[in-house]
């Protein structure tokens, strides 16, 4: 399976800085997207120190023969480095008073041939568009998901909750942190995307899947998720990632054409 990839971030227009972060290795097959919190630019800080950490210590081991690798064996290798990762994040967040606090939610996907690995940390999300099926993989670690769970409040409530944002895990946060990485068998024409709150909490599922599903680039179709966040208030920072599944070569000029389908 080869994978093609795309990422963009965008302040949105009520923030003045832009706490999410996006890194790419598309050579050993690592995306990473972080949504930091924290006073005083500190989820800059945070989220930053997460991406570059992950692409640069995953990908190493990838390139040192992870590609060959179990998906047992990848898995903990994703959970060694968010482990180290969020020491980092913590240690610093403890040793420097303007950075107190600090923390950040993270989502991640390896691919490796016909497996997809996806592991986050807090509300950053993975949704798979297949064919015309659009799930969500992620499941939030959140307050709301946690209701959600017990009965307590329905889905359709949850869409109404002023708490939406408050996260059960983060990076950074404890000395310690599980991450949550599940499995998936790619198929030709997946088109995975991660993205932080800044576009979920803005721009229903089903107009996402809608304009996923629509012929483009995978940079056409990001910048038209940005810009939907953005028409309907754009209140936090906006990130994606876009990964594409396909089984063979593309005879040039078909590409975008394949994309919309």
């Amino acid at each position: 399976m080869i994978f093609e990839y795309f990422c963009l971030t965008d302040p949105g227009l009520v923030r003045d800085n832009n706490e999410d972060s996006v890194s790419l290795d598309a050579e050993n097959q690592v995306a990473v997207l972080a949504d930091g919190m924290g006073g005083y630019n500190a989820g800059e800080v945070a989220s930053a120190m997460a991406t570059t950490f992950i692409k640069t210590e995953l990908g190493r081991w990838m390139s040192e023969g992870g590609i060959e690798a179990s998906a047992r064996e990848i898995k903990r290798a994703m959970e060694i480095c968010i482990d180290n990762a969020n020491r980092s994040i913590f240690n610093a967040a403890n040793s420097n008073p303007q950075y107190a606090g600090m923390g950040t939610t993270l989502v991640m996907g390896v691919f490796q041939g016909s497996r997809a690995l996806i592991g986050h940390v807090g509300d950053s999300r993975c949704y798979r568009l297949r064919g015309g099926s659009f799930v969500q993989l992620t499941r939030d670690h959140s307050l709301l998901q946690e209701q959600i769970d017990a009965g307590l409040i329905s889905v359709e409530q949850a869409k109404y909750a002023t708490h939406k944002n408050l996260v059960t895990r983060a990076l950074g946060v404890e000395d310690t942190v599980l991450l949550e990485v599940n499995e998936y068998r790619a198929e030709d024409g997946d088109l995975y995307l991660m993205c932080s709150d800044g576009l979920s909490d803005m721009v229903p599922d089903e107009r996402i899947a809608a304009m996923l599903t629509v012929a483009g680039t995978l940079e056409e179709k990001a910048r038209s998720l940005v810009d939907a966040a953005n028409d309907a208030g754009g209140r936090d920072n906006i990130s994606v990632i876009l990964a594409y599944a396909r089984s063979r070569p593309l005879r040039r000029g078909l590409l975008s054409r394949m994309l919309g389908q």
